[in-house]
């Protein structure tokens, strides 16, 4: 069954977008991008997840759909291994361009459910997973010490950054 077509209203475009990432250190050179699709050959994230097109968002960016990228999940899914950058013959630098993208989607509330329950498990926990008296008898049997969860140093610290959500 072939996917319906989708149109973007012109007015729907923000073309001050592109400026805008270019402006933000790690997105300079994104103008420069001619889809080539380098990017796209050698992404092992799109090897696995097919619907991840590097080339695509860079294009979407370019043209001015702000919205569309900034809320899409597949932002999240660069892997920073940096064959594209290697590969790109214009130096657009992608996996910077990808955090870039990253960093304003959370500045627009766009931020996936894992990534923002982190703050919550750090504060908790001290890391993102519980340590519990299982996890230390296996780190015993390999002769590393235990692990003490003491998460009040990390709370702390997170209050003084602004992160922790009893602030809020």
């Amino acid at each position: 069954m072939a996917k319906a077509k989708e149109y973007i209203r012109i007015s729907e475009l923000d073309q001050e977008f592109k400026f805008e990432v270019s402006r933000r250190s790690g997105g300079e050179n994104i103008k420069a991008c001619f889809a080539c699709g380098a990017c796209d050959g050698g992404c092992p994230v799109r090897k696995i997840y097919s619907d991840y097109h590097p080339r695509k968002i860079i294009h979407m960016v370019l043209l001015g759909m702000k919205d569309k990228v900034l809320s899409s999940p597949l932002i999240w899914l660069c892997s920073t291994c940096y064959t594209c950058y290697e590969r790109c013959p214009q130096n657009v630098k992608l996996c910077e361009v990808m955090n870039v993208l990253k960093n304003m989607a959370a500045e627009a509330g766009h931020v996936p459910s894992a990534l923002a329950m982190q703050p919550e498990l750090f504060s908790k926990f001290g890391r993102l997973y519980e340590i519990d008296d299982f996890d230390n008898k296996k780190r015993d049997k390999l002769g590393l010490p235990a692990i003490k969860m003491e998460a009040s140093d990390v709370a702390k610290i997170m209050e003084i950054c602004g992160l922790s959500r009893d602030k809020a």
